[in-house]
């Protein structure tokens, strides 16, 4: 029976609910299922928005949908770094979903924890596909949110990956970092950003991406790199020349060239990773290939991963739920 428009509600999750719905295999599974439907072209994925502002801020929308499913949604998210001084999360993200039957709105869902992990479960599945299975070696850049995320994902899909080496901006060690990560990895800060990409069987730059993190050289035959951090026009935290050594995946071939490490050098082939995932196209790694994943996040990644919160917060009543007549 169709729910009377004068008696529609609206589901709201808020951070908090976000959190005890969360759970890491859960997530890998839909952000799996996103890049699949990308894959088999059954998701669309609308033209990104990614826009700076005058207040200092960046603002973003990415959207989608799967019409099959009957799933329909935005994220809104952008970075604000003056919050830190109101001692506030720089990164700011909502998720819409919506009845694409009728266009009324189904569940507003706090943003930022969804973007958090979908994020880590997509690198995650890119280490597995792509990096020597038997890597061992890992240097990450960064030891914020989205640093954490990468490594705890890292650890759960490739236990193999033992010894970490971290990269800190101010070059100074990061005790918090070291203390959310002990017992799970041997963990070590890095002084020498070049002499730890040179030991590592995997690179993963979790940064602003305010430039390139370390010199072309570096990186030696075999290695893995994650990339998150070239989410927007201008940022980057490759060295010149490495896409063009490398074999190059990506998420979705127009974004990357629009906003991710690929719109530095458009003009190399790139594999999405769906088709990886798919197994529409094989990984043909030689142990001395260099490949790199360019990740700049999927709508759909958000709407698969919100769909699952949305059925989890259905199931165990744990919505809050506001009248919304339309």
């Amino acid at each position: 029976m169709t729910e009377s428009p004068s008696l529609a509600r609206l589901l709201l999750l808020d951070g908090s609910q976000v959190g005890q719905l969360m759970e890491p295999d859960a997530v890998l599974s839909a952000v799996r299922e996103a890049f699949v439907l990308h894959s088999d072209r059954e998701g669309r994925v609308f033209p990104v928005v990614r826009e700076p502002l005058k207040t200092g801020g960046i603002f973003g929308i990415k959207s989608g949908d799967v019409q099959s499913q009957g799933l329909l949604g935005f994220k809104a998210a952008g970075f604000w770094p003056s919050n830190r001084q109101l001692g506030a999360e720089p990164h700011q993200a909502t998720v819409m979903l919506f009845d694409p039957a009728t266009g009324r709105p189904v569940c507003l869902i706090d943003g930022n924890a969804i973007t958090t992990a979908r994020t880590g479960a997509a690198g995650a599945l890119g280490l597995a596909h792509l990096a020597r299975p038997e890597s061992r070696c890992l240097c990450l850049f960064g030891t914020g949110v989205q640093a954490s995320v990468q490594l705890s994902y890292a650890l759960r899909l490739m236990p193999q990956l033992r010894d970490v080496r971290y990269v800190t901006v101010d070059d100074a060690p990061d005790r918090t970092f070291e203390e959310r990560f002990s017992g799970r990895c041997d963990l070590q800060h890095a002084t020498d950003r070049n002499a730890a990409v040179a030991a590592s069987d995997v690179v993963i730059t979790a940064t602003p991406g305010g430039g390139p993190l370390f010199e072309l050289d570096a990186v030696q035959p075999g290695t893995h790199l994650n990339c998150v951090g070239a989410d927007t026009r201008g940022k980057r935290e490759l060295p010149d020349g490495l896409l063009g050594r490398a074999k190059v995946y990506v998420d979705d071939q127009a974004q990357a060239r629009q906003i991710g490490e690929s719109q530095w050098t458009p003009e190399v082939a790139c594999t999405e990773i769906g088709n990886v995932i798919s197994r529409k196209v094989p990984v043909r790694r030689a142990r001395e290939d260099i490949t790199v994943f360019d990740m700049t996040g999927l709508a759909l990644q958000d709407l698969t991963v919100a769909r699952m919160l949305l059925d989890r917060a259905r199931t165990e009543g744990c919505a809050t739920s506001v009248p919304w007549p339309w």
